[in-house]
């Protein structure tokens, strides 16, 4: 159980509060509710573009890095398709650093021409390294599109296509910041062996006179559902042959999440799964196979992929997949196979939970989907899940008219 507090300024800024008296160090985390979701089809990888921007100084602190590693401090972020998250870590005599920081350039960042172009090159040469010039990275790129046709789900993060970045103004930049970035679209969770009094004199003191935005509800058009399988067969230069299959699945919210979760680690969490016993134990088929669900926020994905061994061919590794999923949906699963999975959950979460940033991320994170208090109750509904919804559930949701599949061929065969 995590204990925590939490209390809202005036401006909007929801802050949490965990003490953890074991640990020297303290968490901040700043989570902001935007990510690449809530990008024009026009101008996407904004939300990543703004993840590095961030870094690029504030009016007031030219180089962000500079000051936090002077007193012991470290950071990071990460941007997905529906939030950008950034965090800290520092010793706790230095916490309030991490307050004056995050406060500077939320409340003015410098909105200059070389930041903007220096932070441009550096998003172009990732999309170049990480998604184009690197074996298997352009997955996603194409099974977003293939999967989505209208949800905003349908490009990643790093944004549809280089030029959206290439060509980003600095009124785009400007225009994007003052709508997002605000303190009424932020969670600040801070963990470490503090108390509520502190981070609420030190959070109203920092953030407090920064002016709330004009927050408007996320209307974001909805995913038809899928009626007819879809495919995509590409030829690129990769060492195999590999398949990617995807399902459409409910939302962050709906119970059937996490039925649909559990049902991705009975096929393919550890040796003993059932997807790594029957395709590489047994009919050595191929050399991975991962089942997962994305865990979006809104409608998502579950997804299968493999690559084949040589001398295997991409419909054989097919057919062995879906005669597992055959199998799930017809005989169900035994109780021994749903605790096993279910321990394996608790024990992952009960071993994330030893790290103060895990659970200061973990407590922002539950506040932005519906409640801090998430981070306590998660378990409960991992544990309340039975064999037969998950068989249910699939049965549903498993189905060929609701599979976009993604054959990868090597042209080195």
């Amino acid at each position: 159980m995590i204990q925590y507090e939490k209390f809202t300024l005036d401006n909007g800024l929801k802050v949490i509060v965990h003490r953890d008296e074991t640990t020297p160090i303290v968490a901040f985390n700043l989570l902001y509710d935007v990510g690449a979701r809530d990008e024009d089809e026009s101008r996407t990888g904004f939300a990543h573009l703004f993840e590095h921007l961030m870094f690029g100084g504030s009016v007031n602190i030219p180089n962000y890095d500079s000051p936090l590693q002077k007193v012991g401090g470290e950071n990071n972020a990460f941007t997905s398709n529906d939030i950008t998250n950034y965090y800290i870590t520092l010793p706790k005599a230095n916490l309030e650093t991490a307050f004056w920081l995050e406060s500077d350039r939320m409340l003015s960042l410098a909105f200059t021409e070389k930041s903007l172009e220096v932070q441009r090159s550096v998003v172009i040469e990732e999309f170049k390294q990480r998604y184009l010039n690197q074996p298997y990275g352009d997955v996603w790129l194409l099974l977003r599109p293939l999967a989505y046709t209208r949800h905003p789900y349908k490009w990643a993060t790093i944004g549809k296509e280089i030029k959206h970045i290439e060509e980003a103004t600095m009124d785009d930049v400007k225009s994007f910041f003052f709508k997002h970035y605000r303190p009424n679209n932020a969670v600040l969770s801070v963990a470490g062996d503090i108390n509520v009094e502190q981070i609420k004199s030190l959070a109203k003191k920092w953030f407090g006179d920064i002016p709330a935005g004009n927050h408007e509800p996320r209307i974001l058009p909805k995913e038809p559902k899928q009626l007819q399988a879809r495919s995509l067969t590409v030829e690129r230069d990769v060492p195999s042959d590999a398949i990617y299959m995807t399902f459409h699945i409910c939302d962050r919210l709906d119970p059937n999440y996490y039925a649909i979760d559990l049902a991705s680690d009975i096929l393919s969490r550890g040796d003993s799964s059932r997807l790594f016993e029957a395709l590489i134990k047994e009919q050595g088929l191929c050399s991975n196979v991962n089942a997962y669900i994305t865990g979006d926020m809104d409608e998502g994905l579950f997804v299968i992929s493999a690559t084949a061994n040589d001398g295997v061919s991409l419909e054989q590794l097919e057919a062995a997949i879906l005669k597992q999923i055959e199998l799930l949906i017809s005989e169900g699963i035994t109780e021994l196979e749903l605790q096993k999975v279910k321990n394996k959950v608790e024990s992952a979460q009960a071993f994330g939970n030893t790290s103060v940033l895990n659970k200061a991320m973990g407590l922002a994170i539950a506040e932005l989907i519906e409640d801090a208090s998430l981070v306590n109750n998660e378990m409960e509904l991992y544990q309340s899940v039975t064999a037969a919804q998950i068989q249910a559930y699939c049965k549903q949701i498993l189905i060929p008219t609701n599979c976009s599949t993604l054959y990868y061929k090597s042209t080195n065969k």
